[in-house]
């Protein structure tokens, strides 16, 4: 990315951002909107902190060809770099690409990338069953392509795209604003664990918490941290409770398939469960998820990269083309931080820490498989 992305346009845009905070209006839709149908979503004490919340210092060096871009501070707030950093390089990368193109090129290029969208959009027409929303703000090609993929994405399914994780969006054309508990949470609370029965635990305290503060449709177990498959074995019963599940790494049908046998053995009816699949979509696989789960769990997707960025073939020698880029909190208190997932190619953290965690939660053979976005 260094060769692509000139450092002083890098570091312009991240200081601009360190210099946002919430305007008036967006802090007052926050403060009186409906969210999963609960008024008054978030506490006046977290919203008088969030307005005056300016993101702390980061650090950025250049290693080579790429750059090494780190956030340090109090968690609350460095957590908050992660969608705007990754944001910012891929629509600077995207920028240097266009540089070098003509205007009608661009043209022609745009028009392109919103008939392959568009082709999209008709493909997943016809079924009332259909639930769909964006998922992509982290990898866009850029924020106004969002914005027009997100408007075409309403036009084109009505009530079958409910909602965008993008706030600004969601706000200014009048949407859903929709979206998970992540990974970062379980990874902190894990490495701020004493002792190997306290890192076991932590996945589950971490719900605890969330449980307290929040409920229905925001009450969605994201399981695959340290494995989907140990996690469900070993999760007390009150979680089978929960709204639903989000199948986010692996296999997507083996996680949903692995979720209904859960609920079954616990005595909860899976047609009442909802199941999110939000990890690399794109249309043809959204379609078969669709067939094979419509019926036997309540069936929504959180569609990402592959809607707000596939500029694939588009360009010469595909240099548009999308890339698994992620920001995820490396040490707590000084502690390192480990992912698993149920994909051992997204697995992060030092080596040492991989195999404790591994054989802290019984993590087996896993399958690899292609991180595509």
């Amino acid at each position: 990315l260094a060769k692509l992305i000139d450092e002083g346009e890098l570091r312009e845009q991240l200081d601009h951002i360190r210099s946002l905070s919430l305007r008036r209006n967006e802090s007052t839709w926050l403060r009186g909107n409906t969210f999963y149908g609960k008024r008054q979503m978030f506490r006046s004490d977290f919203m008088e902190w969030f307005e005056q919340l300016r993101l702390p210092p980061y650090h950025l060096e250049r290693v080579g060809d790429q750059y090494e871009l780190t956030f340090e501070g109090a968690w609350p707030e460095v957590m908050l770099w992660e969608i705007p950093a990754l944001a910012v390089l891929m629509e600077l990368r995207g920028r240097a690409v266009l540089n070098d193109m003509g205007r009608f090129e661009l043209q022609v290029l745009y028009a392109r990338a919103m008939t392959k969208l568009w082709e999209k959009i008709e493909k997943l027409r016809g079924d009332p069953a259909l639930r769909i929303a964006d998922f992509g703000t982290r990898r866009r090609h850029s924020f106004l392509w969002q914005d027009w993929c997100v408007q075409a994405m309403f036009e084109g399914l009505g009530d079958s795209f409910v909602g965008t994780s993008n706030c600004l969006i969601a706000k200014n054309r009048d949407l859903e604003a929709i979206g998970t508990n992540a990974h970062e949470l379980p990874m902190v609370y894990a490495a701020l664990a004493e002792d190997d029965a306290a890192l076991a635990k932590a996945p589950y305290d971490v719900l605890a918490d969330w449980h307290e503060e929040h409920e229905g449709n925001l009450r969605m177990i994201l399981p695959d941290t340290y494995g989907t498959k140990g996690f469900l074995k070993n999760a007390p019963d009150w979680l089978a409770g929960w709204t639903g599940i989000r199948i986010d790494s692996g296999d997507p049908a083996t996680g949903a398939e692995t979720a209904i046998r859960w609920w079954k053995d616990r005595g909860e009816d899976p047609t009442k469960k909802l199941v999110i699949f939000s990890d690399g979509l794109d249309v043809d696989k959204i379609l078969e998820l669709q067939r094979q789960f419509v019926g036997r769990v309540r069936v929504s997707f959180g569609w990402g990269t592959l809607l707000t960025n596939d500029f694939r073939g588009l360009t010469p020698d595909d240099r548009l083309a999308p890339f698994s880029l992620v920001c995820k909190a490396v040490k707590a208190n000084g502690a390192p931080t480990v992912k698993l997932s149920d994909n051992p190619n997204k697995a992060m953290g030092p080596q040492d820490e991989i195999a404790r965690y591994k054989r802290v939660f019984d993590v087996g053979l896993q399958e690899r498989l292609d991180v595509v976005v």
